[in-house]
């Protein structure tokens, strides 16, 4: 769970700044960087992000602090969890489209699933995503950081709800991956579950329940009592935010592609996503009608 934590911070951290990116297909870049680094380190994590110091002059930058850190994640893990050094860095591409990529370099406990999943919570789209350490780290000022640079960038403030989410989405990943046993059965098993509630609209601890159990049946994972609820308190709070199923699927196409090669049968969530978007369609046109009439 430690190094899980500290790997999403670290890939939310870097997910906003700006300048041009050599690893994204269009748009600006962004680089937040941990306060406690070194030069030395510095310039090891640089190198990772085919940057140079002078590359910096030119790049929006954040600096993510141990504080930033413990402020964030404080209600979920203890002081000696989340550690005392700010070392984890990240660099961000932002696109038009594509969705969220994700790629990692000396982070040792985080997958690049599970960042993805996180920010795509958080409400972070189109990026290409690198997170970073000096040396091998778990990576705990990722999620701060990427949440501080695309706020910074856009203007547009990442809501306590989404960031609180995002940060229990991935320590409850790292966890149930230390339990199971297999980080990416851990992550498939989030990520389905999160689709079938969103799509579905549950909202009652009964629905989350049966879609929990579904969704691990159909990735072959027996869940203790536990772990149900671990997952229920997450997907309860995810519930209640504004996203919609397209938006998952759009922005971790490749986790959902990876869950059809597993057997998994998308095509019920297909179906909601495809009748979520018709009755939004359906919805502005009656708005529209009525503002005729108003």
């Amino acid at each position: 769970m430690k190094k899980t934590v500290l790997a999403l911070i670290l890939a939310m951290t870097l997910i906003m700044s700006s300048s041009v990116s050599a690893f994204a297909d269009s748009g600006d870049t962004y680089v937040a960087l941990g306060s406690d680094l070194t030069q030395e380190q510095k310039a090891v994590v640089l190198d990772i992000f085919g940057l140079s110091e002078a590359d910096l002059d030119e790049i929006d930058t954040v600096e993510i602090t141990n504080a930033m850190e413990h402020e964030i994640l404080g209600s979920y893990l203890p002081d000696s969890v989340i550690g005392y050094k700010a070392l984890s860095c990240v660099r961000v591409d932002k696109k038009k489209s594509g969705g969220i990529r994700v790629t990692t370099a000396n982070i040792s406990y985080c997958t690049e699933g599970m960042y993805k999943n996180a920010l795509i919570t958080a409400g972070i789209e189109n990026a290409d995503v690198i997170v970073a350490g000096p040396f091998r780290i778990s990576g705990t000022a990722g999620l701060v950081g990427a949440m501080k640079a695309y706020q910074e960038m856009t203007g547009k403030e990442i809501s306590e709800e989404n960031a609180d989410a995002a940060v229990e989405e991935i320590v409850t990943t790292g966890a149930l991956a230390q339990e199971v046993g297999d980080s990416e059965d851990a992550e498939n098993l989030v990520a389905l579950a999160k689709q079938k509630v969103i799509a579905e609209g549950a909202k009652s601890d009964e629905e989350i329940l049966a879609m929990i159990d579904e969704a691990a049946s159909q990735i072959g994972l027996s869940l203790t009592d536990s772990e149900k609820q671990q997952l229920l308190k997450l997907l309860k709070k995810i519930s209640q935010l504004d996203i919609d199923a397209d938006t998952l699927k759009k922005q971790a196409s490749d986790i959902y592609d990876r869950l059809k090669d597993l057997g998994v049968d998308m095509s019920d969530l297909d179906k909601d996503t495809v009748i979520s978007g018709i009755t939004k369609v359906l919805n502005s046109i009656l708005d529209f009608i009525k503002g005729l009439f108003s």
